[in-house]
C-alpha cells in the first residue's frame, strides 16, 4: 500500500492511494481506524490487515477523493524521531575527498548517525526556504525506512520485522553553515535542522519486497534540478543496510513506531560530491526532484526566506517608573 497524509477541507488526514484516488482511512472504516498516520503506524500489522480488508473504492464514494484535488503533506508530518545515517561508501569517500580528507577507519567499524529536527519536516510541493546567510544550499538524495513496532537490541536477522515501510528523504543541507559548525567537532546542527523533506508516500514493506535482490533492494535513485539529471545511484550499493542501521540504533535503546531512519546520501547524490563546477549551489526558484523506484517523486522548490518569519519576544521598551 501507498500511505499518505493529505490536506482536505483544512484538515490533514491519513489516506491510502488507489490508482488516481486518495481514500480517507478514518472515513471509509466508519471511524474504526485512526485519522492520523502515526496512530495508523502504531497499529502495526493489525492496522495493515484491517486497511487491506477495506477493499477497493471508486470516485464519488464518501471519503474518496481524486488525487488531483488534494494536497499531499509529508507522509509522517511529525515523526517520533529522525536518525540519519552515513551508510553509502561512495558518498563518504567522495565528500571527504572534496575536503582533502580520507575515510576514517572507524567508519568501517560501525554505522553512525545523527539526530535531525523531527519538527521541521516538509512534504511534497512544500517550499524550502533558504536559511539566512546560506550561500551553499544543497539537496541530499536518500531513502528512509519507518519503524513499525517497538524493539530494543534488535539483531539484523530480525530487523525486517520492525520495518513498516519506506519513503524518499531529502536531507537539505546548508553546506557553508555546516562547514563552520563542524570545525567544533560535535556534529551537524544548524546546517541541517531547517528542513527535511519526506514523501510523497510511505510504501509498505510488502510492496517494496518485490524489488528485493538478496539482502538489498534494487532501487534506482535519481535527482534532478530544474529538469536536469544530476545524481544517479542505487540503494543496493549501500555499505550498511537498514538491518545494520536498526541494529545500531536499537543498541541499548528502545525504538518506537513512527521513528524514521535515513540512509544517508547515495553516491553522487548531492552537489557537495558533484562539485559546484558541475552545478551551482541551489538558489531561490530552483526545483529539486528526487525519484526512487517504487517510491515516487519528491519535488520541492527553493524560495527566499520570507519577511515576517522572525518572531522575537522582548520586553525592551516596556519600562515602568
Amino acid at each position: 500500500m501507498k500511505l499518505v497524509s493529505f490536506l482536505i477541507d483544512g484538515e490533514v488526514k491519513a489516506g491510502m492511494v488507489q490508482d488516481e484516488l486518495v481514500v480517507d482511512i478514518h472515513a471509509v472504516s466508519g471511524g474504526s481506524l485512526p485519522k492520523d498516520m502515526l496512530s495508523i503506524i502504531d497499529l502495526g500489522d493489525e492496522g495493515l490487515k484491517r486497511m487491506k480488508e477495506l477493499g477497493a473504492f471508486s470516485e464519488g464514494e464518501e471519503g474518496v477523493y481524486p488525487l488531483r484535488d488534494v494536497t499531499l503533506k509529508a507522509p509522517i508530518p511529525r515523526p517520533v524521531s529522525i536518525r540519519d545515517f552515513y551508510a553509502f561508501e561512495e558518498h563518504v569517500k567522495t565528500a571527504r575527498k572534496r575536503r582533502g580528507l580520507d575515510v576514517v577507519p572507524e567508519w568501517y567499524d560501525i554505522p553512525v548517525f545523527y539526530f535531525t529536527n523531527h519538527l521541521a519536516v516538509k512534504g511534497p510541493g512544500d517550499p524550502i526556504a533558504k536559511p539566512a546567510g546560506c550561500e551553499w544550499l544543497d539537496y541530499e538524495l536518500e531513502i528512509a525506512c519507518v519503524i513499525g513496532k517497538e524493539g530494543r537490541n534488535i539483531f539484523p536477522g530480525s530487523a525486517q520485522d520492525f520495518i513498516y515501510g519506506y519513503m524518499i528523504m531529502n536531507d537539505w543541507s546548508a553546506r557553508d553553515i555546516q562547514k563552520h559548525e563542524m570545525k567544533v567537532g560535535l556534529g551537524p546542527a544548524k546546517g541541517k535542522d531547517f528542513a527535511t523533506s519526506f514523501g510523497p508516500y510511505v510504501v509498505t514493506k510488502d510492496e517494496m519486497d518485490t524489488y528485493r535482490n538478496g539482502e538489498r533492494l534494487d532501487l534506482p535513485m535519481t535527482a534532478k534540478v530544474n529538469g536536469k539529471l544530476l545524481s544517479e545511484g542505487n540503494y543496493q550499493d549501500i555499505h550498511y543496510t537498514f538491518e545494520d542501521m536498526i541494529e545500531r540504533a536499537s543498541k541499548d535503546v528502545t525504538l518506537y513506531p513512527g521513528e524514521v531512519i535515513g540512509s544517508g546520501t547515495v553516491g553522487s547524490g548531492c552537489i557537495l560530491e558533484l562539485g559546484p563546477e558541475k552545478h551551482p549551489w541551489l538558489k531561490p526558484g530552483d526545483v529539486v526532484e528526487l525519484e526512487i523506484k517504487g517510491l515516487g517523486v519528491l519535488r520541492n522548490t527553493i524560495v527566499e526566506r520570507r519577511k515576517g518569519e522572525d518572531h522575537v519576544l522582548s520586553s525592551i521598551g516596556e519600562h515602568t517608573s
